[in-house]
C-alpha cells in the first residue's frame, strides 16, 4: 500500500516539479534528459509522465463523433456489385454466420440494398463520395479515408464506450483523459479536455458522461462540458452578491484548508480539487470570450454556414471546438447525434449530411488557413458500420440498415497523418476487410503516436494492475502516418 501510494503521489506532483526545473508542460521529447538523477527509474518514469516520448506529429485533437453509427455505404464505400444484386439475399459465403443484432436476427432473408445515392471520384485520389456529401469532397485531398475499420462490440452503448475508453465496459478513462494525463493542458486558463455535443435531425443515441470520464485517474483529467446556454460551463459565474475580490480570498481560505487536510490525510484528490478551484476562477475570464461566436468575421460565418452562429448546432460547436483548440484545448470532443437508421435511411441521412457536411469541410479549411492543420488532428466517424442488407421492407428510395461491425469507414485530417490517402478495402459486397484491417486498439495506438506518446508506455497503476488505453492490444497503423 505504501509504494502503490508513493507512486501515485510523484505521479500527481511531476508537473510542480517539473515547472521548478523550469522544463514547461508542453515540452517535447528528451524533457527526461534534464531532470537530475535523484529518484530511481520507477520514479523518474512517473515524473517525467506529463512529457511525449518522442517529437510528436500533432499538438491537440478535434474529434468530430457521428453517434449513432454513420452507413459507409451511403457516404464512402462505393459498391456497384449491389446495384447488380438489388434485392437478393446476402449469400451465407459472405456472411459466415457473423452474429447479428436483435433487430434483423429472426428476418427470413437478408435483401442486399444498394445506396440509393449517386457517388462519384474526387480529388487526385479519387476517392467516391456520395453526392450527400459535396462540402467533404471538396477537401477530399486533405483527408486519410480508413475503410477498413472494424470492432467487436454489436450495439451502441458498448461500441460507443470502446472507441471513447479502449474498454466495452465502464469506469476506464477517456480518450481526452489519457491525453490530458499524459501531455497536460497548453492553457493554464482552460481545461486539457473539452466537451461539445450536439443533435441532428436524425435517429438519435444518447451520449453519457461516463464517455468522458476520467475512471481511474485523478478528477482533474476528466472532461469539461460546454453546454449551448447562457452559461455554456455550468457553475462556472460567481453569485451576483460576490464580488472577484471576494471569490478570491475565499478560494485562498479554502486552498490552506485543502492543504491542511492533506498533509494530515495524504489522499491526492484533495490537491486536485485545489487545481479545479483554481482552473475555474482562470476559466472565469477565458470562456466567455471563447465562447462568444458573434465577433467572427462574416467571411467565417460563411464558410461554416449560419447555423454556426446558433448555439448548440454542430456547425457552432465546430466553431468552437476551432477556438479551443488554437487557445491550446489539448482533446476537444464533439458527439453529434441521430445517424441510427434503422428505417427510413435515405430521408434520415439527408437531413444528418446537411448538418455536417459544410462545417466538417470548413474546420479543414479553417484550420488550414490559419496555419494550424499540420499540428491538428481531426477525426470523423462513429462507432461501427451499417449492414449492406436492409432492416425490414427494402425500396428502391427507401430502407434501413441494421448495426455492422465487421468493417466501416471513418476519415482524419492533418496533425501527422498522409493526405489525399484511401486506407483499405472491404469486399465487393461491402461486408468483410479484404486488405489493411484496423481495429480501434490500432486506431487509438496511431492517435497516440501523432500526439508523442508510446501507448505501451502510457500506463496507470490501478487496483494491482497497470493500464492503458489500449488494453493489452493495438499496432501502429503506419500506412497512414506521413
Amino acid at each position: 500500500m505504501a509504494k502503490e501510494f508513493l507512486e501515485h503521489h510523484l505521479n500527481m506532483n511531476r508537473r510542480r516539479f517539473l515547472s521548478r526545473l523550469g522544463v514547461g508542460v508542453g515540452s517535447v521529447a528528451l524533457g527526461s534528459l534534464m531532470i537530475p538523477d535523484l529518484f530511481g527509474s520507477k520514479e523518474k518514469d512517473a515524473l517525467v509522465a506529463g512529457l511525449p516520448h518522442f517529437a510528436p506529429k500533432a499538438k491537440r485533437i478535434i474529434y468530430l463523433f457521428q453517434n449513432g453509427a454513420p452507413s459507409q455505404l451511403d457516404l464512402f464505400d462505393y459498391k456497384p456489385k449491389l446495384i447488380e444484386m438489388f434485392g437478393e439475399d446476402l449469400p451465407a459465403s459472405i456472411r459466415m454466420g457473423q452474429r447479428l443484432t436483435g433487430m434483423t436476427a429472426n428476418q427470413a432473408k437478408f435483401p442486399l440494398a444498394p445506396s440509393a445515392f449517386k457517388f462519384d471520384q474526387y480529388g487526385q485520389s479519387r476517392a467516391w463520395i456520395s453526392e450527400l456529401l459535396p462540402h467533404t469532397a471538396s477537401v477530399v485531398d486533405e483527408l486519410c479515408i480508413i475503410k477498413s475499420m472494424y470492432t467487436e462490440a454489436i450495439n451502441h452503448d458498448p461500441a460507443l464506450t470502446f472507441f471513447q475508453t479502449g474498454a466495452q465496459v465502464g469506469n476506464r478513462p477517456s480518450m481526452g483523459s489519457w491525453l490530458s494525463y499524459g501531455l497536460g493542458s497548453e492553457n493554464k486558463n482552460l481545461p486539457a479536455f473539452c466537451v461539445l455535443l450536439s443533435r441532428g435531425k436524425g435517429n438519435g443515441q444518447g451520449v453519457y458522461s461516463k464517455l468522458w470520464s476520467n475512471g481511474f485517474l485523478d478528477s482533474v483529467h476528466q472532461g469539461v462540458q460546454f453546454s449551448s446556454g447562457d452559461h455554456p460551463v455550468l457553475y462556472l459565474n460567481d453569485p451576483e452578491s460576490v464580488s472577484k475580490e471576494d471569490r478570491r480570498k475565499m478560494l485562498d481560505k479554502l486552498s490552506e484548508l485543502n492543504q491542511d487536510s492533506y498533509n494530515e490525510f495524504g489522499d491526492p484528490e484533495i490537491t486536485t480539487k485545489i487545481q479545479q478551484y483554481e482552473m475555474a476562477y482562470r476559466m472565469q475570464t477565458a470562456v466567455p470570450d471563447i465562447t462568444d461566436l458573434s465577433k467572427e468575421p462574416e467571411s467565417i460565418v460563411k464558410m461554416y454556414g449560419p447555423d454556426c452562429l446558433v448555439p448548440g448546432t454542430f456547425a457552432a460547436n465546430c466553431l468552437l471546438a476551432r477556438k479551443l483548440s488554437e487557445n491550446g484545448v489539448r482533446f476537444v470532443q464533439l458527439y453529434h447525434q441521430g445517424w441510427d437508421a434503422h428505417d427510413n435511411l435515405p430521408g434520415q441521412m439527408k437531413g444528418q449530411c446537411q448538418d455536417v457536411d459544410q462545417a466538417s469541410a470548413a474546420l479543414i479549411t479553417d484550420l488550414k488557413q490559419r496555419g494550424l492543420l499540420d499540428e491538428t488532428l481531426v477525426i470523423w466517424g462513429g462507432e461501427f458500420g451499417r449492414t449492406n442488407y436492409c432492416q425490414g421492407k427494402l425500396e428502391k428510395e427507401n430502407y434501413g440498415r441494421d448495426h455492422h461491425p465487421r468493417c466501416f469507414t471513418i476519415w482524419m485530417a492533418g496533425g501527422g497523418v498522409k493526405p489525399g490517402v484511401v486506407y483499405g478495402e472491404t469486399d465487393d459486397f461491402g461486408y468483410n476487410i479484404v486488405k489493411d484491417p484496423v481495429h480501434v486498439h490500432d486506431l487509438h495506438a496511431t492517435i497516440l503516436h501523432l500526439m508523442g506518446l508510446n501507448h505501451e508506455e502510457l500506463t496507470y497503476k490501478h487496483l494491482g494492475r497497470r493500464y492503458r488505453l489500449t488494453d493489452v492490444s493495438g499496432n501502429l497503423v503506419k500506412g497512414i502516418i506521413a
